[in-house]
């Protein structure tokens, strides 16, 4: 239905009236004005429905009346005033119900569309924490092995090779986590998106991390639900982030997923540092700021909760630091 169209109502509807009252005061057949009439209770729904409220406020009023008071030339004479006015409130009550009818339509067009908006402001909110949890990964990983590789170029070429090699893959991680994001943007304006990464991409994620090692059990991913696996996913991007900021001196960084007593558990844990007790404070003071940053640890525990699960992280026994996460297992095998 085009927008001109919809702006004629008003004006279509105010004619209408104006048509309808003279018509009754100038003696028009009675059928005639209530046949009338059945055009004007349609009118006033569209009205209330789709013209702006400035015009349609004028137009629904002369609507109304000219419902309202049809009968009162075919009764002025023979009935008393108190006749006249209780016909005029008799035949009201459907124009009203018109107005009503179409109101409600327009308040609920609006709520709709006031969720999507809001909607969509929640999935741009989505979208930064992605880029924060995906990419900030990724692109740590080039500015750290970047710095390791201007250290050993000299006496180590083959090393420093290796470490481009660590920056290429890096680079190329980021680049698709935003090719991600940019399709989740198309998603949001009607077009297919790509999938979200799940557990399924564990591997290569800690192939990139230097002293990374990955101990996945197949069936524990397998009874994931799907939220709970991209959100198991993300912690993984965040906590290896964190050490990648935190704890560059960690010699082993172990990522595994298996089945616990709780549910499917997935930790995140660093040996500590070559600093020693320097490089764990800077790792918890690290977190201390990200808990009030909003997008760091403090965002991703309210992920893992809606998913149904619960977040632990603090310093282990060795001295590193160790985050978990635990999921309700679903109703499927593990076997």
């Amino acid at each position: 239905m085009s927008l001109d169209l919809r702006s004629s109502y008003a004006p279509l509807l105010a004619l209408a009236g104006t048509v309808g009252l003279l018509g009754g005061f100038l003696g028009a057949p009675p059928t005639w004005l209530l046949a009338w009439v059945g055009l004007l209770l349609p009118l006033l729904a569209l009205v209330a429905r789709w013209s702006p409220v400035r015009a349609g406020v004028g137009a629904a009023v002369l609507g109304v009346a000219a419902v309202a008071l049809w009968p009162v030339p075919l009764m002025w004479g023979p009935a008393s005033w108190l006749e006249v006015c209780g016909a005029a409130a008799f035949w009201a009550v459907p124009a009203l119900g018109a107005l009503a009818a179409g109101g409600h339509l327009r308040r609920q067009a609006s709520r709709m569309r006031q969720a999507v908006r809001d909607g969509r402001r929640d999935q741009q909110l989505e979208l930064a924490r992605d880029l924060h949890d995906f990419v900030a990964h990724d692109v740590s990983a080039i500015v750290v092995q970047a710095q390791a590789a201007r250290f050993v170029a000299d006496k180590d070429p083959e090393q420093a090779v290796r470490a481009l090699e660590r920056i290429e893959a890096a680079g190329l991680g980021a680049l698709a986590s935003m090719d991600r994001t940019v399709h989740a943007l198309r998603e949001a304006a009607g077009a297919r998106s790509a999938s979200v990464p799940g557990t399924s991409e564990l591997p290569g994620l800690v192939e990139r991390f230097e002293g990374g090692v990955l101990d996945a059990d197949p069936a524990a991913a397998r009874a994931l639900s799907r939220e709970a696996d991209t959100t198991a996913y993300r912690v993984a991007v965040e906590a290896l982030t964190n050490v990648r900021r935190h704890a560059p001196g960690a010699a082993v960084v172990r990522v595994r997923l298996h089945r616990a007593a709780e549910g499917i558990e997935l930790s995140v844990a660093n040996s500590a540092p070559a600093r020693g007790a320097g490089g764990l404070l800077g790792l918890g003071l690290g977190l201390g700021l990200r808990r009030r940053s909003g997008t760091g640890l403090a965002g991703l525990r309210g992920r893992v909760e809606a998913a149904g699960g619960t977040l632990r992280a603090g310093a282990s026994a060795d001295g590193g630091w160790r985050v978990c996460a635990v999921f309700p297992a679903q109703g499927r095998a593990l076997g």
